[in-house]
């Protein structure tokens, strides 16, 4: 019982704070976020055209952090729902005057993209095509005839083009370049690196550690989008590619030589690499890309084999700052068609795997209930419980209970900012200018909140939804407050009907996912070893990290899950410590990179055998804390990586069978 208590308690001291915390990328994101939803306010109020607040909102699903992806959706987006809508115009001829056929077809199609949301490679969109189609449908029920339907079908497609227009508009003059938000990223990076290293014990050593858990993809992700735009060079944006992996390779070395406090480099040995990394800074910040870099460290004496070890792959990094890698880069380009090979358009077992047909059927199921209901009591302002259902619905039980806790606490913040907006500052109101200003200000509110990490990142989508509905309800100054109560009483219904059908019906824990995970990760690892390019290697590495991160967050997920299908503590816990060994283990892997080739192989023998045993799956037991000591000395990193996957074999044993820590037993 101490065990879950501890384990209970330290799951619950998530550091919110933190996931809040600003950073220029975020502050600019939310304030372009703000001015187009300000900009489109101002276009709807001029034309009258109908939901003005849903117009407004649209912008929160048009617009990313990243300049060419919120571009493509400008104008993708505005295509994809001229389909839906011609869809269902061809579908409402047929239903809409039959009450029972409108209910139907709703199901049918709802089943069908829901299905195809689950199975197929539409994942990202269907869902949301189902929710504009069934809603459309039913949104036709309550039109008298069908010139009105058809205006409403056509006014539905002119507020996401409003949208969609405002945003290219605004993204194209004032977003940022994506080889500029590529650059800075790197520059960041390399200033922690001079912080940790002036400093070991300072604040920047949380957040050093922090960014090497989150790997590269986002810059190298930019730079695709910049290779995209034809907006940099071939040659400087494989240099800026190099760039990134040298930094995440540089973030590593100096993460584990802060970790290692019997390490004592000279004073005169660290402010050198401060001052080169800084250099590399005020280059990259120059838009340049440093390469052939100098380095010549005053001698150490006394100075341990791993302090040598550290220090190596550090010069390594800056040396090699940017020096692309020519020939490795064709083996990558070979590998493409045999991944376009083994996938299709439906995942493997989307006919096979009866969880994508129940996802489908109990996501529509409580959709359609809700429909029924407020049909019934005749109460249209709680339409909101529809919507909700198909909002929330995620594969997993954690997954859907943590976007619905979301939507409750983004509910109630931003209709408590609306109403408070209609009583105290929609009547000082004189002009579309003020209302511009407010729509301005909750937008921003929101976008910030919605820049964040996906753990809190919906909660902002919500705060603008009830937000923009208290406070745009037409052609000019409303004080209605049934807007805001009805829309946060269907919410409340639409959370309760899905939280009930997708936790307690068909229930799909998220721990079963975890060991698959764990045995791609041991398996990238083996991989990285056999890998002799140094660019490929931190790449490989770079992606371990970013998976290993993804593992950990299903791991801390598994706390929504009620406790019928909830894995045990000592599962979970089990689990940590081999993603923590994981992740110490992917590090030292990188930097050992000359080691002899015999110890490369053994230690890719071994972390294949690993990653056999979590395919079992296998009985993982706690890590023991006598490998983990954190005080143990650290001679050569050959020896610390023999420890790493000696703690990973002591807690990854060959036993098969259930047990109270098997991620299916009931905790």
């Amino acid at each position: 019982m101490a065990t879950n208590a501890v384990e209970r308690q330290s799951a619950l001291n998530t550091n919110w704070l933190r996931l809040l915390a600003p950073n220029p990328e975020r502050l600019e994101f939310a304030a372009r976020i703000a001015l187009i939803c300000a900009l489109t306010t101002l276009v709807t109020e001029i034309y009258q055209t109908p939901e003005p607040a849903l117009t407004a909102y649209f912008a929160f699903f048009f617009n990313r952090p990243e300049r060419t992806l919120s571009l493509i959706l400008s104008i993708a987006l505005p295509l994809v729902i001229a389909v839906i809508i011609a869809f269902i115009f061809v579908v409402a001829n047929l239903v809409v005057d039959d009450p029972m056929w409108r209910v139907i077809s709703i199901a049918v199609i709802s089943f069908g993209l829901l299905f195809l949301a689950s199975a197929s490679k539409l994942r990202p969109i269907a869902g949301t095509l189902a929710l504009i189609a069934g809603y459309s449908l039913a949104l036709l029920g309550r039109v008298q005839t069908g010139e009105l339907a058809t205006r409403a079908l056509l006014y539905l497609w002119l507020d996401f083009a409003i949208v969609a227009g405002v945003s290219l508009l605004l993204n194209f003059l004032l977003a940022p370049a994506p080889r500029r938000t590529a650059e800075r990223a790197i520059a960041d990076r390399l200033k922690l690196c001079a912080a940790v290293l002036r400093d070991a014990d300072g604040p920047g050593r949380c957040e050093l550690a922090t960014k090497v858990r989150e790997g590269t993809a986002s810059i190298l992700g930019q730079l695709r989008f910049a290779a995209i735009e034809r907006s940099a060079s071939t040659r400087d944006l494989a240099a800026l590619k190099q760039a990134a992996l040298s930094s995440f390779a540089l973030m590593s070395a100096i993460d584990a030589l802060a970790a290692s406090p019997e390490i004592e480099l000279s004073s005169a040995v660290r402010t050198k690499l401060a001052d080169t990394v800084e250099q590399l800074v005020h280059m990259v910040e120059r838009r340049g890309y440093p390469v052939e870099v100098n380095l010549k460290l005053p001698a150490e004496a006394n100075l341990s084999p791993l302090g040598h070890d550290l220090v190596a792959a550090i010069r390594d990094a800056v040396t090699h700052f940017a020096e692309p890698d020519g020939p490795p880069q064709k083996p990558a380009a070979k590998e493409n068609p045999a991944r376009k090979r083994g996938g299709g358009f439906f995942v493997k077992d989307a006919f096979t795997n009866p969880e994508h047909v129940q996802y489908a059927l109990k996501t529509t199921a409580a959709a359609v209930f809700c429909y029924l209901l407020y049909s019934l009591l005749d109460w249209p302002g709680i339409h909101t419980a529809f919507i909700t259902c198909y909002i929330v619905a995620q594969g997993t039980a954690a997954e859907s209970v943590e976007k619905l806790s979301l939507r409750i606490v983004g509910c109630l913040i931003g209709g408590a900012a609306g109403i408070a907006a209609i009583v105290f500052l929609i009547p000082a109101l004189t002009s579309i200018g003020g209302l511009m200003i407010a729509v301005f200000a909750g937008a921003w509110a929101a976008a910030y909140v919605a820049a964040g990490t996906p753990r809190i990142s919906y909660a902002g989508f919500q705060i603008a939804f009830a937000f923009f509905l208290c406070i745009i309800q037409g052609s000019g100054p409303a004080f209605d407050l049934t807007v805001a109560r009805d829309r946060i009483i269907g919410i409340l219904i639409g959370n309760l009907v899905a939280y009930l059908t997708l936790v307690y019906v068909w229930p799909v824990t998220i721990s079963r996912r975890v060991d698959p995970a764990l045995a791609g990760v041991l398996g990238q690892l083996a991989k990285m070893v056999s890998t002799k390019e140094p660019c490929e290697r931190r790449l490989v590495a770079s992606q371990a990290q970013e998976r290993l991160r993804a593992i950990e967050t299903d791991i801390e997920l598994a706390y929504y899950e009620p406790a019928s299908i909830r894995s045990s503590a000592a599962w979970r816990f089990a689990r940590k410590g081999v993603v923590e060994n994981s992740r110490a283990l992917g590090t030292l892997l990188l930097l050992s990179a000359d080691t002899s080739e015999l110890s490369r192989v053994e230690a890719a023998t071994r972390l294949e055998r690993l990653a056999t045993r979590l395919a079992r799956p296998p009985d993982v037991g706690p890590v023991p804390t006598s490998v983990m000591e954190p005080t143990q000395r650290r001679q050569t990193l050959p020896a610390c990586v023999n420890q790493r996957l000696v703690a990973l074999e002591v807690a990854l044993p060959l036993g098969v069978g259930a047990t109270e820590t098997d991620p299916h037993a009931i905790a």
